[in-house]
């Protein structure tokens, strides 16, 4: 039987990159998939149909998951869609870098919203729905950058590092119900968001990997899976670095 089967998994930021290839590796393992989108409603339409084409199941679902109204609204529907819910990824992110003298109140705010309030007033909502059955895995999308910083990202490096508190607090909180909250910060991944380096910083990165190569979204996807299954039964609070060995 299909680890998944039975399960239903909700991901944020679903339709793209590292929350795409998440949606369909737990929909292979046969969980009911939610997509939440943001903007990317035809991104997120064409993952729903690739699971469906591969015989699984999957809802888009729209909400902005840094607006609590918009976050309530995403569970009422989710529930409505599902018989409950096994399995949060709280994978929505955004980056605005740049140094601390030239960056704005405003691009601070932003990227802790999206990043750490999000995860936070969604791993609430999930958190409710799951101490009632008392199971359920949350799986928080951090950064290495969280751990070991980065210049010009203070604003991603301190949300990225304040999930990585979240996610410690709420094990602590909900692991006599039987839920289980872990992390996992992926190092330099082949994604949009780093598509628009400049060839002379991967060339950069990439003599930082001791591994030699990016990672690809598979690579972040399989280790969120682990996290995810009765396979991780016994391991919470945790952060796994899947990076290459990039910050060790």
């Amino acid at each position: 039987m299909a680890q998944f089967a039975g399960k239903t998994a909700l991901v944020t930021g679903g339709g793209r990159g590292i929350g795409r290839a998440i949606c369909l590796e737990l929909a292979a393992g046969g969980a009911t998939v939610l997509v939440n989108y943001h903007r990317s409603a035809a991104a997120a339409a064409e993952v729903v149909a690739e699971i469906a084409g591969q015989g699984g199941v999957a809802h888009s679902l729209q909400a902005d998951a840094s607006h609590e109204a918009q976050v309530a609204e995403l569970f009422k529907q989710a529930r409505a869609l599902t018989s409950g819910l096994d399995i949060l990824v709280n994978n929505a992110g955004m980056t605005r870098d740049n140094v601390i003298m030239l960056m704005k109140p405003a691009d601070f705010d932003a990227v802790l919203d999206t990043n750490l309030r999000s995860c936070w007033l969604c791993s609430k909502a999930a958190a409710r729905l799951m101490m009632r059955r008392r199971s359920g895995s949350i799986v928080n999308i951090t950064s290495v950058v969280g751990i070991s910083g980065n210049g010009g990202q203070t604003n991603y490096a301190a949300s990225k590092a304040g999930i990585i508190g979240l996610t410690k607090s709420l094990a602590k909180e909900l692991a006599s119900r039987g839920v289980r909250v872990n992390a996992l910060a992926p190092g330099f991944v082949e994604t949009a968001m780093t598509a628009d380096l400049s060839p002379e910083l991967k060339q950069s990165a990439l003599a930082a990997i001791p591994l030699g190569r990016m990672g690809s979204p598979e690579d972040i996807a399989q280790a969120v899976a682990f996290l995810a299954s009765d396979r991780a039964a016994y391991i919470t609070g945790q952060t796994l670095v899947v990076d290459g060995g990039m910050v060790m």
